[in-house]
């Protein structure tokens, strides 16, 4: 929805700056892959290397509860005739709990995973931002369109057009 909003909105404002501006005052509109940028980039590697850790360390541990529990669910088929019914129902007990921490333990490590990831891709889309935007007012562009996401990646704001307050005064909208 976000990308949406960014993506209608940098087509409205260039759409409008083509219109406003003319043959006199001629904009320069660039496009960039960011996706192709960032995976070019050393510091990704470095950064995907240390989600590839944590996610190896989370999945050993996942691969240690599922295994705690195959074992303690066979040891409860295997033995349940000969439990009595309080070891029997201790057992299952055990296994439920057991059963509710690792699909807990699933969702912490998907969530903790996501964040790494952020954590860790910041700094490199922040020095990939950076760098387009220099090179887009080093080039004189007014946009840099990114093809990865369908959004613009930079603008210059003065030579830009807010369409905001003039699409609302059409509508009516105060």
């Amino acid at each position: 929805m976000k990308n949406a909003k960014k993506f209608i909105w940098g087509i409205a404002a260039a759409t409008c700056l083509m219109l406003a501006t003319g043959t006199a005052n001629a904009q320069k509109f660039g496009f960039i892959n960011s996706q192709e940028l960032l995976s070019s980039m050393p510091e990704t590697d470095s950064a995907q290397a240390k989600v590839v850790e944590l996610t190896k360390e989370l999945e050993e541990q996942f691969t240690a509860m599922r295994n705690e529990f195959a074992t303690k669910s066979q040891d409860l088929s295997t033995n349940l005739n000969t439990l009595s019914e309080t070891v029997r129902k201790q057992k299952e007990k055990d296994l439920f709990d057991l059963q509710t921490r690792i699909e807990e333990f699933q969702q912490s490590a998907q969530q903790e995973i996501q964040n790494k990831q952020l954590e860790t891709l910041k700094p490199v889309m922040e020095k990939a931002q950076a760098a387009i935007a220099k090179v887009a007012k080093e080039q004189g562009l007014t946009a840099v369109f990114d093809l990865a996401v369908g959004a613009l990646a930079y603008y210059d704001e003065a030579q830009m057009v807010n369409m905001l307050p003039l699409v609302k005064q059409s509508l009516g909208i105060k």
